[in-house]
């Protein structure tokens, strides 16, 4: 049986999970996740596709874990995950206290600042992630992205059919930006600080003579900043959050040294 078969049948009969090859396959699929053979979401000619046998397999990991300390003096953790390693081999910088499960995937050319990756994870080259970003588990972020500081990131492992948020190459999301519930921000595209975007924000491009509204995915090359709309409720009406698409990236923005720029052209905090 390959390791799909595997996993899918386990998935099914957790009695399985005693079984010396069941084990051996949730390991070895986690493996390949923390060397970035697999992933969890992957572009196709056809858009993104989600291969939820790998969810199943980073959700069958930790009933066959057993709690262990792990010590850095002066430090002690309790958990079922180790802890990823080999960062000098695979050219990654790791400030203290940066912090990676092993099953996230960290490509060479990463810096990561005080920060945590979660398992499941993959982060592409050349990505920043900032003071107290947060990645959750099965995030897919591309090439050459910038989170800066305290960026949450949201992560997903059920239901295994849920998208992850996708964070596509060189775009740059804002200071304390939060990004939940499998949203998409497609390639170069720029949050100012403190977007929050889940799957049922309102997203409105106000660019044009009349809004055009989205949900679930900022497009290509937008630059976007925290607004609000008007909402009736039986108590009255209120604010609720929105997302505004203000503009697009110049041509004349620097993809590889100044990703603010693409802020400060519509004088927009990063």
């Amino acid at each position: 049986m390959n390791l799909q078969n595997i996993i899918e049948e386990a998935w099914d009969q957790r009695d399985m999970l005693t079984r010396d090859e069941v084990k051996e396959a949730i390991f070895h699929v986690v493996d390949m996740l923390d060397r970035g053979e697999v992933r969890v979401a992957e572009k196709s000619s056809e858009g993104w596709i989600v291969n939820d046998w790998i969810k199943k397999a980073v959700i069958l990991y930790f009933p066959i874990r057993k709690m262990e300390s792990i010590e850095l003096p002066p430090f002690e953790f309790h958990d079922k995950i180790p802890l990823k390693t080999g960062y000098k081999a695979r050219g990654i910088r790791v400030v203290p206290h940066a912090i990676a499960r092993y099953g996230a995937y960290i490509s060479g050319g990463v810096i990561m600042m005080p920060s945590y990756v979660n398992i499941g994870a993959y982060v592409d080259e050349g990505t920043m992630i900032d003071t107290w970003a947060t990645v959750g588990s099965c995030a897919q972020i591309g090439k050459h992205v910038h989170l800066s500081g305290g960026v949450g990131i949201g992560g997903v492992l059920e239901p295994v059919q849920a998208a992850p948020v996708i964070i596509e190459d060189n775009c740059f999301i804002g200071s304390r930006s939060i990004v939940v519930e499998g949203v998409r921000v497609e390639r170069e595209a720029v949050l100012g600080a403190n977007v929050v975007i889940t799957n049922s924000t309102r997203i409105i491009d106000v660019t044009g003579n009349e809004p055009v509204e989205m949900k679930g995915v900022v497009p290509p090359r937008s630059v976007v900043i925290p607004g609000s709309y008007t909402r009736s409720f039986p108590a009255g009406e209120f604010q609720v959050a929105c997302a505004l698409i203000i503009g697009r990236r110049k041509a004349s923005t620097d993809l590889k040294t100044s990703l603010n720029d693409a802020l400060r052209e519509y004088n927009v905090a990063v």
